[in-house]
This record gives C-alpha cells, sequence and structure tokens, in this order.
C-alpha cells in the first residue's frame, strides 16, 4: 500500500516536471523508482519509468496542444531525426563506462542551461517548416537524439534548447512541441525494455495516474510564468543546472571512490 502511495507521489512530481519544463522525466523518474518507490533494481527502474514518462509526455503533449503551444510540423521532424539518432547514440553509448556517462551528460545540462540564461525571451511563435528551417531541425534532432542515446537519460532537457536554436520559437512552444520528441524516445527506450521482461506494469501505470495530476499543474503553472518575461526561461536554466551539477557530481564521485580519477 504504502509502495502505491509513493509511486502516485513520485509520478505527480514528474508529471508536474514534464508539463512545466517539457524534461526532466526520465532523469527523475529512475532515482525515485530506485530510492523511494524500492522497485528492485536499476533495469526495471528505467524500463517502468521509461513507459511512465512516455505516457506522461504524451498526457501533457495533449494539454500543451489545446492550449496552441505545439508546433507540430517542426516537432514531428525534430522527433523523427531524433528517434536516429537516438539508435546510433545508444550503440556507441554503450561502450563507454555508465558513471563516466553521468559525470559527462552533468556537463553538458550545466553548458546548456547557461546557453539559456544568456538567451533573450521571444521569437517567431509561428515558426514554419522550410528550406531554412528543415534541416537545422533535422540536425539538431539527430544530434539530440544521439545525446540522449548515448547516455541513455531522458533528452528533454536538450529537445528544449535544440528546438529554440533551430526554429527561434519561445520558451513555451518549444516546452510544448518538445514533448513530441520525449514521448517518441520514451516509447522507444519502453519497447525495448518490455520486450526484455523489464517493466512493473502496475507501478507504471500508479506512475502515469500521478503524473496526469501533476501535469495539469505543471502546464498551468508554465503558462502563468511564460507570461512574466523571462521568468520561465529563468526556471526552465536554472532547473536544468541545478540536476546537471548533481549528476555530474554524482559521476565524479563513484569514479573517485572506483580509482578511475584523481
Amino acid at each position: 500500500m504504502l509502495q502505491d502511495i509513493l509511486s502516485v507521489l513520485s509520478g505527480t512530481i514528474v508529471g508536474f516536471t514534464l508539463g512545466l519544463i517539457g524534461g526532466g522525466g526520465s532523469i527523475l523518474a529512475v532515482p525515485l523508482l530506485v530510492y523511494v518507490v524500492r522497485i528492485g533494481s536499476t533495469h526495471l527502474a528505467i524500463g517502468t519509468g521509461a513507459v511512465a514518462v512516455a505516457a506522461s509526455a504524451l498526457i501533457n503533449l495533449a494539454g500543451h496542444a489545446r492550449a496552441g503551444h505545439v508546433r507540430w510540423a517542426c516537432a514531428l521532424v525534430f522527433a523523427a531525426a531524433g528517434v536516429i539518432g537516438a539508435f546510433a547514440g545508444a550503440a556507441l553509448g554503450k561502450r563507454v563506462d555508465g558513471d563516466l556517462l553521468l559525470a559527462l551528460f552533468g556537463l553538458l545540462m550545466v553548458v546548456v542551461g547557461l546557453a539559456m540564461l544568456r538567451r533573450k525571451t521571444g521569437g517567431d511563435a509561428q515558426p514554419r517548416l522550410d528550406r531554412r528551417t528543415a534541416p537545422r531541425l533535422a540536425v539538431s534532432g539527430f544530434v539530440v537524439g544521439g545525446l540522449s542515446g548515448f547516455f541513455g537519460i531522458g533528452g528533454g532537457f536538450l529537445v528544449v534548447p535544440g528546438l529554440i536554436f533551430s526554429t527561434a520559437m519561445p520558451l513555451l512552444n518549444a516546452i510544448g512541441s518538445s514533448l513530441v520528441s520525449v514521448t517518441a524516445f520514451g516509447t522507444a527506450t519502453a519497447s525495448s525494455y518490455a520486450i526484455s521482461g523489464l517493466v512493473d506494469w502496475r507501478i507504471a501505470g500508479l506512475f502515469v495516474v500521478g503524473g496526469v495530476f501533476g501535469g495539469i499543474l505543471g502546464t498551468i503553472l508554465a503558462k502563468r510564468l511564460a507570461a512574466q518575461r523571462q521568468t520561465l526561461n529563468y526556471v526552465f536554466a536554472g532547473i536544468v543546472i541545478a540536476v546537471g551539477v548533481s549528476i555530474m557530481l554524482q559521476g565524479v564521485r563513484t569514479l573517485w571512490n572506483a580509482g578511475l580519477v584523481s
């Protein structure tokens, strides 16, 4: 019973994060499943988390779509290229030490967060898919998908900046549009783990229930913050940097204890 309650509460946190900033689901889901829900194994947590995050992202996508935040043409091109990149990145990432991947991923998040802090708000709220933006979206999507597959963690934190840098769309539109890619990446990962029997469907369902409620709150807050000039931009960048530093330190500490760095 306690595990069920913790699963719903953890799902609420993940859903809220996805609704607010369009990313962070996988990064939060796995440690919550391992350390709070006590699901058992890391691989089971990854598979279960992927199912829950993909479903929560899809639900949050519906909310943002109803609010008119999703730029479908741009989002679909980015997601399609990203899925291809994710397969290539995953193949390469399996050859690199997991703790080193964590440290590098954390560093990448800090760099992305700092870049977002320097960006001014505004942009083209109706970006077009044309000869100029299509190649940028395809290349950015492939790179972001490759990084997501290489590091094996999330992707939403990278999708949002990728969409912005490719089309100059406002942050709120990028958040809504990014959920197309988060859903696609999560579904691909979930399918792979489900085939291997590494999904706890009961806990995944409870996670999604909490994610629905959290997503509604996150989407509402995102819309309110977007109207306050650069507030949402600062919130996004701050969360990215904070999580990035935490992940980087965790990876470096593990490598230090293992004697791989000095």
